[in-house]
């Protein structure tokens, strides 16, 4: 029996007319961690935001916020039921009612590396059109706002979305035509920046529905969670493909969702003093280096090493005789597969002699990041 493959839509038409739908395209999301199930860097916990400063939370997802202390941001906040065929969402509460300012920012991003959106054809006149999808729910009913840009910022396309009901989930979709204008990365840069306004100045707002020669963050107009002391604002399913219809949420295995985020972020957390974190040498009687290869390739070579920030929660571990660390470890050489961890003690190592680098208490952990 022949087949024809049907070019127009996802799906093979045999020769007797019956028709077999195919399985899900590859990589047809292009967000990462869309169902918000992978939070490596909190675990959970409740973030409260820091001023001027783009953080991460749940992995591949961060916020960017002018003053400090307006908002929280957690997996799962309020411990409401999420939609159907969801387990986790990401969770925003407005901690006062903040007037923003004109030049103001508040807002929930994700960067998508150039290589996974090169296929687009941005910036040329063969630009495809896209369909963001994703589950909100707002203790604010109204119009809200967010925006596509390209790492530049000098293009935008600011959209709306309606939350019609309080304290219900709501599944939005935004058909956008691909811009052929612009410069738009194909590397491993930001090919694009997909943004939700929490709360917007007027400068950096426009007018919904098209592109724009200008860094337009969110939609003139759009409702401020920020504004609202207690307000919530909660995420899921969050889709970017190619098309102009919203198709079912590509669930990826939880593998599979994890390494695409170690690509960017990669954390070591073990039980306190039960298992290495890395294997080490000593260097001198008060110097230790770890090689480690780490799980993913990177999209850089990692260009920090995050810990806690105090020697006493590390040790190094050698001929069963456990030695403090003198200050806290720090990254020397990287490469995007290959990093070495120094580390340094008062005296007591023996050069040349293998050990390990572990945690020295329950808060120890080693974490390396490549994010855009």
């Amino acid at each position: 029996m022949t087949t024809i493959i049907n070019g127009s839509s996802p799906s093979i038409t045999f020769s007797d007319g019956s028709a077999q739908t195919s399985a899900t395209r590859p990589f047809q999301n292009r967000i990462i961690n869309g169902a918000m199930v992978i939070d490596q860097r909190n675990a959970g916990a409740s973030v409260t935001n820091v001023a001027s400063a783009a953080t991460y939370t749940l992995d591949r997802w961060f916020y960017f916020a002018s003053q400090a202390s307006k908002f929280t941001v957690q997996q799962d906040a309020g411990a409401v039921t999420p939609p159907a065929g969801f387990n986790d969402y990401l969770g925003i509460t407005s901690s006062s009612a903040y007037t923003v300012g004109s030049s103001e920012i508040f807002l929930l991003a994700q960067h998508i590396e150039g290589f996974n959106v090169a296929d687009l054809n941005w910036g040329t006149a063969n630009a495809k059109t896209v369909t963001l999808s994703f589950w909100v729910r707002s203790s604010l009913t109204g119009t809200f706002g967010g925006s596509l840009r390209n790492d530049a910022s000098d293009r935008s396309y600011p959209f709306t979305y309606t939350i019609p009901t309080a304290n219900t989930w709501t599944q939005i979709s935004v058909t956008v035509a691909g811009d052929t204008s612009g410069t738009w990365l194909t590397t491993n840069g930001t090919g694009i920046r997909l943004s939700f306004g929490l709360g917007m100045g007027s400068t950096f707002s426009g007018t919904a529905g098209s592109w724009q020669a200008a860094n337009y963050i969110s939609a003139t107009g759009a409702t401020s969670v920020v504004g609202t002391n207690g307000a919530t604002w909660f995420i899921t399913g969050v889709q970017l493909e190619v098309g102009s219809t919203a198709t079912s949420f590509d669930y990826r295995p939880y593998g599979t969702e994890l390494a695409l985020c170690q690509r960017y972020y990669f954390k070591v957390l073990p039980a306190a003093g039960s298992i290495p974190m890395a294997v080490t040498t000593n260097s001198t009687t008060t110097g230790s280096r770890a090689f480690f290869v780490l799980p993913v390739t990177m999209r850089v070579a990692p260009t920090a090493l995050e810990q806690t920030g105090t020697a006493s929660d590390y040790r190094i571990n050698a001929a069963n005789a456990n030695t403090t660390l003198s200050s806290v470890p720090t990254l020397g050489t990287a490469l995007p597969n290959l990093v070495r961890i120094d580390s340094t003690v008062a005296s007591g190592l023996t050069a040349g002699q293998a050990g390990s680098l572990e945690s020295n208490s329950s808060a120890g952990f080693i974490a390396l990041t490549a994010e855009l």
